[in-house]
């Protein structure tokens, strides 16, 4: 990745995930010399994805801050929501929104069950939870007339069918170009079936 300015805050927040990963698992190890290359590449494909989207935004499960610190850093246009069960996590979190100057993220340390419905018009999650169970996240913060952007892998299209016995959604399926056969799924009408 070359730096310049506008991708430096990407390369501190690299480095960060780096300095904090030996203590808090923000990443699996083995793919640690791939911050860029795999996890915020990935993410970056969210950004261009959703160029269009406008309101507030939850990222929910952040972990380590994928996809939601990046989308914070691209979309600085955005009020960014990063829900984080994990305290440890929720301290790196902190430190990246302060040392990265982030005014426009909010972090807050619950469980996604247990938060106040938060009502977002947009939500985002990677790597949380099998669709059905994920679903029932979506439903519980997003804006009727919200969006949700679900990274998933390979096993996507079973998932929505799985998914497909409780809910109801329209569904946008966004390559991914950085997992083959993962996707971005972008859905939207979400209810119980």
């Amino acid at each position: 990745m070359t730096v310049s300015r506008e991708t430096d805050p990407l390369e501190k927040y690299a480095a960060l995930i780096r300095k904090w990963n030996p203590v808090i698992n923000l990443v699996a190890p083995s793919t640690l010399d791939q911050v860029e290359s795999r996890h915020i590449a990935d993410c970056l494909q969210l950004v261009t994805i959703s160029a269009k989207a406008r309101g507030p935004w939850l990222d929910m499960g952040s972990g380590g801050g994928l996809p939601g610190i990046v989308l914070a850093i691209r979309r600085p246009d955005l009020p960014v929501t990063l829900l984080e069960s994990d305290k440890r996590k929720g301290s790196f979190l902190r430190t990246v929104a302060r040392e990265l100057e982030l005014t426009n993220v909010q972090i807050i340390s619950e469980r996604i069950e247990s938060a106040r419905p938060l009502f977002s018009s947009n939500i985002s999650a990677r790597a949380l939870a099998p669709l059905p169970l994920l679903m029932s996240y979506v439903h519980r913060h997003l804006d009727p007339r919200g969006r949700a952007w679900l990274m998933k892998g390979r096993n996507w299209q079973s998932e929505v069918e799985e998914a497909r016995k409780i809910w109801s959604f329209q569904l946008n399926a966004h390559e991914s170009h950085t997992h083959p056969g993962a996707a971005i799924l972008e859905l939207t009408d979400i209810r119980y079936a």
